[in-house]
């Protein structure tokens, strides 16, 4: 077995009951393999996958207080689906820590994304179990921190920088041009200020953690103030 000691340090979380970490790691195939009931990591699975579906939901409902259903499904959605979950299992280095058959040693399991994401999703259901909602709640927010930093142009609208330049385009021939405004904070905790313009006339401003980010937002809310504009127009 692994050094866990030096996962958990990787993790930002020490286990009060370490063999909770060892079932999240433990894939199915131990138990196929052994021929006998034994325990592995498809209930706590079961159990992250409950508390990553209410924790991002949680967020995405208070991120975008004016987002419908819909668009707070397909946001979840792209923060969740089997690529990402796996991603993060690959980053945190799973892979190497995981009790694998040796049918499924000698085919790849370390690396197998599916294996990756259902440890990853068992993990949170072990720091859950461990340490409580507080403790899997602050785990889960700190790993897709990024990712939902870049939803800022989300829910609805999934390239709101084309859609506008699409949407200026079919007025004029000029497309619409991003300034930097401002950039502080540390390295850590960026915050970038950005303008859209269209012909030389400022449309909207907005801000995140980088200037991509901050970009889309700008292009959000211009889209949102044209939109209003034409509605007061009929």
């Amino acid at each position: 077995m692994s050094n866990l000691a030096e996962l958990q340090q990787r993790l930002g979380y020490q286990f009060r009951d370490e063999s909770r970490l060892r079932l999240a790691l433990t894939h199915p195939s131990v138990a196929h393999e052994n021929g006998v009931a034994s325990a592995h990591n498809q209930r706590l699975e079961f159990l992250g996958d409950s508390v990553l579906g209410f924790v991002l939901s949680h967020e995405l409902y208070e991120k975008f207080p004016e987002a419908d259903e819909g668009a707070l499904t397909k946001s979840r959605a792209k923060l969740v689906n089997a690529t990402s979950l796996s991603e993060h299992g690959r980053t945190l280095g799973l892979g190497a820590h995981l009790i694998l058959s040796r049918g499924e040693e000698n085919t790849g399991g370390r690396e197998r994304s599916s294996a990756l994401a259902d440890a990853f999703e068992a993990l949170l259901g072990a720091i859950f179990l461990d340490g409580g909602f507080d403790a899997a709640r602050e785990f889960i927010l700190r790993e897709f921190s990024a990712k939902c930093g870049e939803l800022g142009a989300l829910p609805g609208i999934e390239n709101p920088k084309g859609e506008l330049q699409e949407l200026l385009q079919s007025r004029s021939p000029n497309a619409p041009e991003y300034q930097l405004i401002s950039a502080s904070g540390a390295d850590h905790a960026r915050d970038f200020e950005c303008a859209v313009l269209h012909d030389g006339v400022e449309l909207a401003r907005g801000r995140g953690k980088s200037k991509k980010i901050a970009e889309s937002e700008a292009a959000l809310a211009a889209l949102k103030i044209l939109a209003e504009q034409k509605e007061s127009e009929i």
